[in-house]
């Protein structure tokens, strides 16, 4: 099957937009409705398709807009040229319209992977940064660290534009050495809602390859209408506001007060 190794994207993302889908079965992990599909028949490729109506109520995000920040995300990934977020597009599926994502990672279980983990006592492993500290059942010491590798520095920089609300570790796959990132519906919310598993960078410089992707997202966030119909006018301008305010201070957003910085659960 096509992966993203031996198919273009623009090849993967008309197979994704245009080709038929077809359902293997629902992944019973997923807190909304989230099936893997077969798209295309002649050499179809694993994706996710997550319908709209298997969306459940949020009380801090608008109804049925998650398939389409699923969208927005990829779109800003893209263009910035992060390129950790899998094609994916929005379309009608078999049960009505919805978000439709390459499949990353193995197809069958993902294996866990060491960006994120946890050690007893107070030592953190070398390439490792701590954001947590936490008492085990029997009252002893531990702390959760996660990986300082450049791939995660990227990461941290696209949900700190994007306003990443859920970056677990779950939803970082890596695939044969290459770091993914899955599951951004939870993403351009116009109040603050940042929260991440990948604090361990705050208040670092962004090298200035990030910067860069930074300044191509601000020049395509100029454009007339840009990401229209994922996203409302509000959520736009805030979009703008935060890479602005990413470039104009050149270092990663610091663990805000007063409120969960963290997913729930890490994992």
């Amino acid at each position: 099957m096509p992966t993203a190794t031996d198919a273009s994207s623009d090849d993967i993302l008309a197979i994704l937009g245009e080709g038929e889908l077809e359902i293997e079965g629902r992944l019973v992990d997923a807190s909304n409705v989230a099936l893997r599909v077969w798209a295309g028949i002649d050499d179809p490729i694993a994706a996710v398709y997550k319908p709209i109506r298997g969306e459940r109520p949020l009380w801090d995000f608008p109804d049925d807009s998650l398939a389409a920040r699923e969208v927005a995300a990829f779109t800003v990934s893209d263009v910035g040229g992060w390129d950790l977020v899998p094609p994916t597009v929005l379309r009608e599926g078999p049960l009505g319209a919805g978000s439709v994502q390459q499949w990353v990672g193995p197809l069958d279980e993902r294996p866990d992977h060491e960006l994120l983990r946890v050690d007893r006592g107070s030592d953190v492993p070398e390439g490792y940064v701590p954001i947590w500290s936490v008492l085990d059942d029997y009252d002893r010491s531990q702390i959760v660290s996660h990986s300082t590798t450049q791939a995660l520095r990227d990461l941290a920089v696209l949900d700190a534009v994007m306003n990443n609300a859920d970056r677990k570790a779950s939803a970082i796959i890596v695939d044969e050495g290459r770091v993914w990132a899955i599951d951004q519906g939870l993403c351009f919310n116009s109040a603050p809602k940042l929260r991440t598993c990948l604090w361990g960078f705050a208040g670092d410089p962004i090298d200035q390859e990030n910067l860069l992707r930074l300044e191509r997202l601000a020049t395509f966030l100029r454009e007339d209408k840009p990401l229209e119909g994922l996203l409302t006018e509000v959520e736009l301008e805030a979009l703008r506001s935060r890479c602005a305010r990413l470039l104009r201070e050149e270092t990663y957003p610091k663990v805000p007060e007063g409120r969960t910085p963290l997913p729930w659960p890490l994992w």
